[in-house]
């Protein structure tokens, strides 16, 4: 039984350090998308500019 009440108590804590793991790892997320997104961007940019420089000679 006092066994019992204290799984009911662990339960809260234990819920609230998973919740809180997973607001961190979906922040990192975001921001690891947004590097590759700005990475993206600068990688289209070189390749228009590498291609508009073949066609102009």
């Amino acid at each position: 039984m006092e066994e019992e009440k204290m799984n009911m108590r662990l339960d809260p804590d234990v819920k609230k350090l998973e919740a809180e793991r997973l607001r961190k790892g979906k922040a990192k997320a975001e921001e690891d998308l947004d590097i590759l997104k700005t990475y993206y961007k600068k990688l289209r940019s070189s390749m228009r500019i590498v291609w508009l420089g073949k066609t102009s000679k």
